[in-house]
């Protein structure tokens, strides 16, 4: 027989809003956080050992606030909001304090991406004003890096993922657009590496393991896809992964490389084994659809967490798969 479906270990309330984004910080210091934006332009930072919001920010005049994230090291804050701002904020001796801020002329819902180059540089990456436009910057500094245009017409851009690879001189971005297609950029010489289609609908997702060289999006149909880059950085179709309801909000794979989550537009989140994407388990538990998942970074892998935000208003955290599970 089957083992029951688990049940959260702890619920956060108080957002009132839908959660788009949750990012952890639970590696540094004696206080494990995690950070939230909501639907109505409030960042909340959890503390989980009280389970409480210990602040809350206002900083996108009520705008929605989708994405956020932390500089590794540092007690500053980077939030992105449908004001066409992104925000740095200091923290520290606990304050919340917008340093600094970016515009982004983007209206749509593309997430900005994050890659640390150094203890002091962080290239960021977002959507731009044009369409189709990712606009990639310098920060502190702000100093522009480059612009990426498709030579095609795919659409509005929806998701990026940038990384550092091992071989090779500098960043490359992954981006999925509106007409389903992925793109593979090189950062520094500014141009298309690879392109392909991967889904009939637009990319509303992507995540992508840099270790393996594998990733997987999600869009509003009934299916994942699953993709590689060979050794000349062409990205390369493999398996469709086949949902019982259409419909994904974001993807994230744990720091491991051993799970794959899923947010729902059925409520539900889905664990995959990150190897070979064989289903593993089904959680159960919010009344709307799922925008935002997140695992932990808890320096001790039973402590890691699996963090899922909703519509409904509600952060779920569970403990799941954490030692000794087959994953593959």
């Amino acid at each position: 027989m089957s083992r029951a479906a688990p049940s959260p270990i702890f619920t956060l309330r108080g957002a009132g809003a839908p959660l788009n984004t949750l990012h952890f910080s639970c590696h540094g210091g004696d206080t494990p956080l995690l950070f939230s934006g909501s639907g109505k332009g409030a960042i909340h930072m959890w503390n989980l050992n009280t389970r409480r919001a210990e602040t809350v920010a206002e900083g996108h005049s009520g705008n929605s606030v989708v994405w956020v994230n932390t500089l590794q090291g540092t007690d500053t804050l980077i939030s992105q909001g449908r004001d066409m701002r992104v925000c740095l904020w200091d923290l520290s001796e606990g304050r919340t304090a917008v340093l600094d801020s970016l515009w982004t002329g983007s209206v749509g819902f593309c997430q900005c991406s994050l890659l640390e180059m150094s203890t002091e540089t962080h290239l960021l990456a977002f959507a731009g004003q044009q369409t189709e436009e990712i606009k990639i910057v310098e920060l502190p500094s702000k100093t522009p890096v480059c612009t990426l245009i498709p030579d095609a017409k795919l659409g509005m851009v929806m998701c990026i993922k940038l990384w550092q690879p091992d071989s090779g001189p500098g960043p490359l971005l992954l981006a999925g657009y509106e007409d389903g297609s992925l793109l593979l950029w090189d950062v520094t010489q500014r141009a298309q590496l690879s392109q392909t289609k991967a889904h009939p609908e637009p990319v509303m997702c992507l995540t992508f393991d840099p270790q393996c060289l594998r990733g997987v999006s999600g869009s509003s149909e009934k299916d994942l896809c699953s993709w590689r880059l060979d050794g000349q950085n062409n990205l390369q179709l493999q398996d469709s992964v086949p949902l019982v309801n259409p419909g994904v909000s974001q993807l994230c794979v744990r720091g491991d490389g051993k799970l794959l989550a899923s947010a729902g537009w059925d409520h539900r989140v889905r664990i995959f084994g990150w190897k070979k994407l064989r289903p593993l388990a089904v959680l159960q538990y919010h009344t709307d659809l799922v925008l935002s998942v997140a695992f932990s970074d808890h320096q001790d892998p039973r402590q890691r967490l699996l963090a899922a935000g909703s519509k409904d208003q509600r952060i779920s955290l569970w403990s799941i798969f954490n030692e000794g599970a087959d994953t593959g």
